[in-house]
This record gives structure tokens, sequence and C-alpha cells, in this order.
């Protein structure tokens, strides 16, 4: 079995927002592979090991995002793909999964294509659902368990999971090839080991560009808006002086019937 684990790096969670020439800046806080896409790896990890399969994590971003795809390589993940190209700064979601689904299709005969619920940066959890629309498979979301169930000869395999939501747990059932969107209740994320540390930090991940995926740059549909800061008001407070409260009341009512207040 092939999975396929779509990852993203993504700032640190600790890090401070900041507006900076009408637009989000993140500073220089450190990038690390998005949370959520910890359980992604996991998911992925456990039905490799359940299956006898192999997990590839796949990831679109800067060069500097190798980092990401080493964190998934030293938890477990055989093999590593970089999507990285110039036209890609400005990617929106369905640019992603445009991207994403390429990616996929190079890498071939993917049975599993699992992602995190979400990003922490943009955090909208589209991309998966729409990456599943554009390669024509299912879409299984808020999945916390999972099971491959083997159709014999005369049918595909499929995949039967348990879906979280607010009502409890819905049990619903795909065949594959499937997208899935992993969820917390998959179980905690493993830790790298220092054999796979050592193993990621000599891995020789593929950098492809778009040309490489024989698409061209995905047109964005989404307008990012710029930040403003909104427009002062003036607040004038006056305190009322007098003799005695009953000098002070006077002269209260008198300023709120001159300013027609009642």
């Amino acid at each position: 079995m092939k999975i396929i684990a779509c990852i993203k790096q993504v700032p640190d969670s600790e890090a401070k927002v900041k507006a900076e020439g009408g637009q989000v800046s993140w500073g220089e806080s450190p990038l690390v592979i998005n949370p959520f896409d910890e359980y992604a790896v996991e998911g992925a990890l456990q039905l490799k090991e359940a299956n006898s399969g192999t997990v590839t994590a796949l990831c679109i971003g800067p060069e500097s995002a190798k980092e990401a795809l080493k964190h998934a390589l030293a938890v477990g993940a055989d093999e590593a793909v970089l999507v990285s190209d110039a036209a890609l700064n400005a990617l929106d979601t369905q640019g992603a999964a445009r991207v994403l689904a390429a990616a996929i299709n190079k890498i071939g005969s993917a049975d599993i294509v699992t992602f995190g619920r979400q990003t922490l940066d943009d955090g909208s959890g589209l991309t998966a659902a729409q990456t599943a629309r554009v390669l024509g498979w299912p879409m299984l979301g808020l999945v916390g368990h999972m099971q491959v169930e083997d159709g014999g000869a005369s049918s595909p395999k499929g995949i039967k999971v348990h879906r979280v939501i607010e009502e409890g747990r819905q049990i619903v059932s795909a065949k594959l090839p499937a997208v899935l969107s992993i969820v917390q209740s998959i179980g905690e994320p493993r830790y790298p080991s220092f054999m796979g540390i050592r193993k990621a930090s000599k891995a020789n991940i593929p950098i492809w560009s778009l040309s490489d995926l024989g698409i061209p740059a995905p047109t964005a549909f989404v307008t990012r808006t710029e930040l403003i800061t909104p427009p002062s008001r003036e607040i004038v407070c006056e305190i009322i002086q007098g003799d005695s409260p009953e000098r002070i009341a006077e002269t209260l009512a008198d300023k709120i019937l001159a300013e027609k207040v009642l």
C-alpha cells in the first residue's frame, strides 16, 4: 500500500503576529512542520504498519521546507518530495490543491493521501477536500480511526473510518484510492528517533518545479486584503466641579440640555 502524507511548513505556534506595511508578518519566528500535519503523518504511519505499506511526505514551499519534510522522515516516512517554484509564493487553497494533485499523480500508484485538519497559518481546512475533488477521489474528513478493508478478488479495497464530529462518532466507508483528513483522536504523534534523525539528515529530497509537474502556475482566486489602521476617534472628558453636590448636579443638567442629550 502506498500512502502520501501532505504537510506544510508554518511559523512556530509561539510566534507573535505583527502588521508591517499592510501585511501580516511572523517576524523572525522559526518555521516548523504544521502541528496538525503531524497527525496526518502519524495516521499514514499507522496505515503503513497495519498494511505493509510505504509513506511519502509531500510539501509545497521554499527550499527551507525541507526541514519539515526531514521531521516526517525522522519519525518514519520512507520518502519525501518538495514542490518549490517562485510562481507558488502567493498560493491559495485551490491553487495548492491543483499542485498537490499533480504531484500525487506524478508520484503515482497512491492508495491513500492524508492531510491534517487545517494549517496553523491560514486555518481554512479546505485543501484536503479541494485536492480530493481535483483527483476525483472520495474525501473522508475528521478521521479519528481507520481500517483498510480487503474487498476480495471481485471488488477493490476500501477503507472504513470513524469520523469525530460534535454529535459523537460517525462510521463511513469508501473505495480506495481516497483522501483522508486526520484529527487528534488518531493518537499522539511519535517523536523522531536518533536513527530516524540520522537517516533524515542524509536523505536526498527531490525538488519538483511546476515544469516537472507539467502544469502552469495556478491563478490565485483569493484577494488578500491589506491591513489598515482603524481611524482614531478623539474623546474629550470633562470633570464637573462645584461647591456642593447640588451645584454640580445643576451644572451637569445644564450641559446635558445644552448638548441636547435629553
